[in-house]
């Protein structure tokens, strides 16, 4: 689905991704793994097309190293910043209705319903400005309007940053539930013990670059020459 072949990005003349590899199979979930500065935000604002990149990133078989941002999300690429970024000045229900489409032609459409049976919480909290909510409540806000685009792709940077213990439970339990339903996710997040549990394939970057990438098997079978890429 997501393919990205020795990936080069830069912020004008410097240079931060030097040779990226990548993949998300279709149903699938891999991991970008890596220490803070790594390349890890730049290679999802590279694949958002936010960062002019070079030859090597391809969604879906089609080319979209040029492509805008807009063209990008349009076929059905869904992201969670990091910092979750929701519209404070809307309500809940206005953040999910802003962003709706069925960019995947689903059988089974993400609607607003369907958004509040895998977060009571937002239910509770429609009518209420995203601005007001907890951390916890807005990551929530952000992983359903990213759904509410139906998207073929999620992109979760920072699943669980800063959020409390049970509302990182809340999420875990929610992204298990999309890998049942079949839902592909690139996931970045530092909570290996979960990560190597949930994931399929793991990625790491060291200084733009993609350094080892394999199994949760092997990622438990490396992970004394791993400590040195991530701090295991």
């Amino acid at each position: 689905m997501l393919a990205l072949t020795n990936l080069q990005a830069s912020y004008g003349a410097s240079q931060v991704l030097f040779d990226v590899n990548l993949a998300v199979p279709d149903g699938k979930i891999v991991t970008l793994l890596g220490r803070n500065g790594m390349g890890k935000t730049t290679t999802v604002r590279a694949i958002m097309g936010l960062v002019p990149t070079t030859e090597g990133l391809h969604f879906d078989g089609v080319r979209i190293s040029a492509a805008p941002p807009e063209a990008i999300a349009r076929r059905g690429i869904g992201l969670v910043p990091e910092g979750r970024m929701v519209f404070p000045t809307l309500t809940v229900r206005e953040n999910l209705v802003a962003t709706a489409a069925n960019r995947a032609r689903r059988v089974e459409p993400w609607t607003e319903p369907r958004i509040y049976r895998l977060f009571p919480r937002l239910e509770e909290r429609a009518k209420q400005y995203a601005g007001t909510l907890s951390g916890g409540e807005q990551q929530m806000l952000a992983i359903g309007r990213a759904l509410m685009t139906n998207p073929k792709l999620l992109i979760l940077d920072e699943a669980t940053e800063g959020l409390a213990p049970i509302v990182r439970r809340e999420i875990w339990h929610c992204i298990r539930t999309l890998r049942q339903q079949g839902q592909s996710i690139l996931l970045i997040d530092k909570n290996m013990a979960t990560l190597k549990r949930l994931a399929d394939h793991h990625y790491i970057l060291e200084k733009g670059r993609t350094v080892w990438s394999g199994d949760s098997a092997a990622l438990a079978r490396d992970a004394a020459s791993i400590e040195r890429y991530i701090g295991l």
